[in-house]
């Protein structure tokens, strides 16, 4: 079991920083992990990449230092074993409404006795039958972060709750949707969102766990920190692509370069 690079700074208090791939090509991931990202970010509720793909992804990531975290879509519970069979350090659950569901996650994702997660080894986690079935399950325990993403703010009366489960290592709030369901949609600096921060750093805190958002910004980043929240998410490929092709219109423009936009 590959030890997560995430884990072993969270444990020392460090910050980590993760950021998100969308794009379907495993140089991206082999490139950002080689660069020395503490995670990257792997979609599987929205996008539309088979499992087989994401072991690609997350085999390319291995070639470097990066941890890969994947998302499932909300109660997709089997399909995380399949998710870390595969290489997967990390696992963040969406739209996690309550304890109750936080320990639905703990209990696929864990091994006995922690979870009730069912046993193969013959993925790339074990990696494929190389490490001894008692030490491989020690260490998948041990090694395997759990995310849970609080973006309801009814979600948000359990924090303290869902903190407390053991096994849940990270609590995420998710301001996109949280805005959206709180009647603020997009108001990243709206006080029901720093609410929402200020709710989750408190049980995260008490919970002696750690905490984290997508921060658009270092100014951001350091309000995060500020309260604590040490769990970092910042970008992704898409935009970084998308920023880079309409700063070169914007060079080009001047020079009498036209550019025929459809959307």
């Amino acid at each position: 079991m590959r030890p997560s690079k995430i884990k072993a700074k969270l444990r020392q208090n460090q910050p980590v920083l993760l950021t998100t791939l969308h794009l379907g090509d495993a140089s991206l991931f082999e490139l950002t992990s080689l660069l020395g990202f503490d995670g990257i970010w792997f979609d599987l509720e929205h996008r539309s990449f088979s499992l087989q793909k994401a072991a690609e992804f997350a085999r390319a990531t291995r070639v470097g230092s990066a941890d890969i975290m994947i998302r499932p879509a909300k109660g997709e519970f089997m399909r995380m074993g399949r998710v870390l069979e595969i290489g997967a350090n990390g696992i963040m659950y969406p739209r996690c409404d309550n304890a109750d569901e936080a320990r639905q996650v703990v209990k696929w994702a864990k091994f006995a006795p922690l979870g009730e997660r069912g046993i193969d080894s013959g993925g790339a986690d074990n990696p494929y039958c190389v490490t001894p079935l008692v030490d491989y399950i020690q260490a998948a325990n041990d090694e395997t972060f759990i995310v849970t993403q609080i973006e309801d703010p009814r979600a948000l009366e359990h924090a303290e709750a869902m903190a407390a489960v053991d096994g849940v290592d990270i609590l995420f709030l998710g301001p996109g949707d949280f805005s959206i369901l709180a009647g603020v949609p997009g108001q990243m600096q709206h006080p029901k969102i720093r609410d929402a921060m200020e709710r989750v750093a408190r049980a995260a805190k008490q919970a002696g766990k750690h905490w984290g958002m997508p921060v658009f910004n270092p100014e951001h980043a350091q309000q995060v920190l500020d309260l604590g929240g040490l769990f970092l998410c910042h970008g992704c490929d898409l935009l970084m692509v998308k920023a880079g092709l309409e700063e070169m219109q914007r060079k080009f423009a001047p020079l009498g370069v036209t550019f025929e936009r459809r959307v």
